[in-house]
């Protein structure tokens, strides 16, 4: 079963009036002006998802170091999350795809081996959990994962991709992710226990819905 969300979030606006101080219209973003030289600049909050860090005792990465990592690009308020590598920061620069390349490249030379990354902003984390039902959980009954798209997957075709039973399995596509959900005593009829090492899997990182929800509560602070 296969839902598309629909692209409706506003943003947040960084206005200059003409006594040059910045005035922010609030719909939820967690951005916030930085005075330069001889203009303000709006600083964006992101949070970088790393893929396959201290799984099984590969790619072994302290979290301490890789916050030190993130703040030698020049990063602000630098903060982790667990030990699968999330890292919530922030940045004036406004390039997603150059925000990666910085840290791809960063992370090899500190530790000695390529991660991939996918960076979102706190708009698009918020966005992702406003079209995911509240009661989809991640606990005993249920188990809900979110896919986040390498950039050549991030549309609705990567659906198409996966092999799914719709007796049990039920994807939402939202803004550059999938979200997959279903009751655990289905599992065994899933298409998630057959989805390692396919296409789709192996351009992407995964979070479940607990670990996104907390993501999304650290990024407000």
């Amino acid at each position: 079963m296969y839902f598309y969300a629909p692209e409706t979030l506003s943003n947040q606006n960084l206005i200059i009036t003409k006594s040059a101080k910045p005035t922010l219209t609030d719909h939820g973003s967690n951005s916030r002006p930085l005075y330069t030289k001889n203009c303000y600049t709006q600083v964006m909050k992101y949070v970088a998802l790393l893929r396959g860090i201290n799984v099984g005792g590969n790619n072994k990465i302290e979290m301490q170091r890789l916050k030190a990592c993130f703040e030698a690009l020049g990063f602000e308020n630098v903060s982790t999350y667990i030990n699968s590598g999330n890292v919530i920061f922030e940045t004036s620069d406004k390039s997603e795809p150059k925000i990666v390349s910085k840290i791809e490249k960063a992370i090899k030379k500190e530790f000695g081996f390529a991660v991939r990354v996918v960076v979102r902003d706190n708009k698009n984390i918020a966005k992702l959990l406003q079209a995911t039902p509240a009661d989809w959980h991640n606990n005993a009954e249920q188990k809900t994962d979110v896919l986040f798209l390498w950039d050549e997957y991030c549309n609705t075709k990567s659906l198409e991709l996966i092999t799914t039973n719709p007796n049990v399995d039920t994807l939402k596509y939202i803004d550059g992710a999938i979200v997959w959900h279903l009751e655990k005593k289905n599992y065994p009829k899933s298409g998630m226990n057959k989805f390692i090492g396919t296409e789709v899997y192996t351009h992407m990182t995964a979070r479940n819905i607990n670990t996104l929800r907390k993501l999304a509560e650290l990024m407000k602070v």
